[in-house]
């Protein structure tokens, strides 16, 4: 098969913003408890941390994180993960039927994301909480006032101001099963009086809104609109959810959903256009995709956990092959929408549908570990057009899939990296870069099996693992593989 890679640097896309490639710890499972967090375990710190799980996040160069939740955050009160750990209460987890100890709060995730070299994204409560307890958490967190919640932090034992700046209002309020669930005009107001305290609070902060669960919402578009025409002046990012799976083993048909996501995201930022326009407004609201992965092998499993337990193995997909093909295509297309995806969450980090997963003895890469990493670490500088020309095919109810999906980002030494998915299950393709006049390729990494099943175990941790491939001669992409390719001047 022939494909024909044209790179086109005086298109750009847009400088990529470095929080593209954030990630996502909720109060669920062992993401926490027994994932970042684990007091006793033969490497964890002075703060109860495991720093095995420390040096993989640092090596996927994550930088932000979203926290607390997720479907978490709509029924947490924020103080209770606060101040001395033997006075914090134990409570009822009502979003995911578990038991939650507070012994990691905001005091302690914010030392973690130090200590991690990332950011926080954090969420604050819409559903039994509102305005108050958000733009009191402002206060605890970014505020050297002499006021009470400023003061309070200082009694905690943090003199400093976290200095977070990125807040989400609230998680998925369009969804029945969120905690206090909400119309699209009641949360369009509510959402709207919190910005205005927070931001008065804290005028240098970010705020994101809660667009749509995901595209198939029923009140999906509208509520989009809703929301924008009440909140717009006072928010920053509308966000966006989505998870992809392939319950019916349609192989061809899953590695074709990231033409759903770029669609996606199109159509939310017509959305905001169009209420710009209405507006008659200068500002932009871009977009934070900011939940998104693979998700739907642990569905089955996850129902038989027992209510109420502490910190169960719940919603911990084990990923294939074939998933990281997907989750390749996936970041591949943020890329080539980062003029207006800004920020964006792979949902989640550790042990939760996410590419780390731990166990006493150590920990494990699973096999989207690799595309996130590659993406993260080299994607970062100005998305360029990279145009391909190949066949295409149908499959997952979608009309002229491209076998070959790209995109291509110049990086700040004036190299390129191409980042590029071959989705046949038959065909290499022979990839033709004539056009890359003055640029040299100097590595190619791959990702490929010929099982699209299998997975990274605890007997066998790197049985999917890249491999570098010679750049003498043609390149050509291995059917059914990840590939990073690297030009340098």
């Amino acid at each position: 098969m022939k494909a024909k890679l044209t790179l086109d640097k005086s298109k750009v896309i847009s400088q990529i913003d470095d929080r593209l490639y954030g990630s996502f710890i909720e109060h669920l499972g062992r993401a926490v408890y027994g994932g970042i967090y684990q007091p006793g375990h033969k490497t964890a710190d002075d703060m109860g941390f495991r720093q095995d799980v420390m040096e993989l996040v640092k090596k996927l160069g994550v930088p932000i994180v979203r926290y607390p939740g997720g479907n978490f955050v709509s029924g947490y009160n924020w103080e209770d993960g606060t101040g001395p750990k033997e006075k914090r209460p134990k409570k009822l987890e009502l979003a995911w039927g578990t038991v939650e100890t507070n012994q990691v709060g905001i005091d302690e995730f914010q030392e973690w994301a130090k200590r991690a070299g990332t950011d926080i994204m954090m969420a604050v409560n819409l559903g039994t909480r509102g305005a108050d307890e958000a733009r009191q958490l402002v206060e605890y967190c970014n505020l050297d006032t002499d006021t009470y919640y400023a003061n309070k932090r200082r009694e905690n034992g943090f003199e400093k101001p976290f200095g977070i700046k990125l807040w989400c209002l609230g998680n998925e309020m369009d969804g029945p099963w969120q905690i206090c669930h909400l119309t699209a005009r009641e949360y369009a107001r509510k959402a709207c009086e919190t910005a205005k305290l927070m931001k008065w609070t804290d005028p240098s902060i970010e705020l994101v809104a809660c667009g749509s669960s995901h595209k198939n919402m029923p009140t999906f578009g509208e509520w989009e609109r809703t929301v924008l025409r009440e909140c717009y002046e006072h928010i920053d990012y509308i966000s966006l959810h989505n998870y992809y799976g392939n319950p019916t083993n349609d192989t061809p048909g899953y590695l074709a959903q990231a033409v759903n996501m770029d669609e996606f995201i199109k159509t939310v930022a017509a959305i905001c256009d169009e209420v710009k326009a209405e507006k008659k407004s200068d500002k932009t609201i871009n977009l934070s995709f900011d939940e998104w992965n693979v998700w739907f092998h642990s569905n089955e499993q996850d129902k038989q956990i027992p209510r109420w337990s502490y910190a169960p193995r719940q919603l911990e997909d084990i990923y294939n092959f074939e998933d990281a093909l997907v989750v390749g295509t996936l970041l591949i297309t943020l890329i080539n929408n980062s003029d207006r995806v800004k920020i964006a969450c792979l949902a989640q980090l550790v042990n939760v549908i996410a590419p780390i997963m731990t166990e006493d003895e150590g920990c494990r890469l699973q096999t989207i570990f690799y595309p996130f990493m590659h993406a993260s670490l080299y994607g970062r500088g100005k998305a360029i057009c990279a145009a391909v020309e190949c066949g295409c095919y149908d499959g997952g109810g979608l009309k002229n899939v491209p076998y070959v999906t790209a995109a291509a980002v110049e990086n700040d030494d004036g190299g390129v990296t191409v980042f590029a998915v071959n989705r046949s299950l038959e065909e290499s393709a022979e990839l033709d870069t004539a056009g890359f006049e003055g640029l040299k390729l100097v590595s190619h990494t791959v990702l490929d099996c010929d099982d699209m099943k299998a997975v990274n175990s605890l007997a066998d941790p790197e049985h999917v693992v890249p491999a570098e491939l010679s750049v003498n001669g043609a390149t050509a992409l291995p059917a059914h593989s990840w590939n990073v390719l690297r030009f340098k001047k």
